[in-house]
């Protein structure tokens, strides 16, 4: 009896540990499927993003001339900086037509050094990923499948965002 009170208890410790989505982030109950759109990267290379298959990837879509993306980007490279690597990828996938220039101006003003420049100058990846809003961010587990998205800005280095994105990743 000692026992299977303890090994309940040790379950439903595990099961609450969960870090809730922050405020305004809608999880799916189940994973969604997500196109699997194509862009490229500043020096014109072609990549699609069933190529991110393998790893969680936070991708965000957003323009130069979008006032939120533009004031939210800085805190999306520092969460690059923070849980970057081979398990995880900021994907930053810019749909302005004036292309790399315009993008890596930008990048250049305000100090983004983590983020690496993807470009969709057609935009038809946000239509096909139902980006009707600028920003939107898609959180994509490394199955390719949307786990959940978060439809405007957000502070995406704030210590809440932080954990709960953590549990994904780890």
């Amino acid at each position: 009896m000692k026992r299977s009170i303890l090994a309940l208890a040790a379950w439903f410790v595990t099961v609450t540990a969960a870090v809730a989505a922050p405020q305004g982030f809608a999880v799916h109950e189940t994973p969604q499927e997500v196109a699997n759109v194509s862009f490229v990267t500043a020096d014109g290379s072609s990549m699609t993003l069933d190529e991110f298959r393998g790893r969680v990837v936070l991708l965000n879509v957003w323009a130069t001339w979008c006032v939120p993306c533009r004031e939210e980007m800085p805190t999306l490279d520092a969460l690059e900086a923070e849980l970057g690597g081979p398990g995880f990828e900021v994907l930053a996938l810019s749909i302005d037509r004036g292309g790399a220039g315009v993008v890596q101006r930008f990048f250049d003003e305000i100090g983004i050094s983590r983020l690496i420049m993807y470009l969709d100058t057609t935009m038809r990846s946000a239509t096909a990923l139902r980006a009707f809003g600028l920003p939107t961010t898609l959180l994509i587990g490394r199955d390719g499948r949307e786990i959940g998205r978060l439809v405007g800005p957000a502070d995406w280095n704030d210590p809440e965002m932080v954990a709960f994105l953590r549990q994904y990743v780890q």
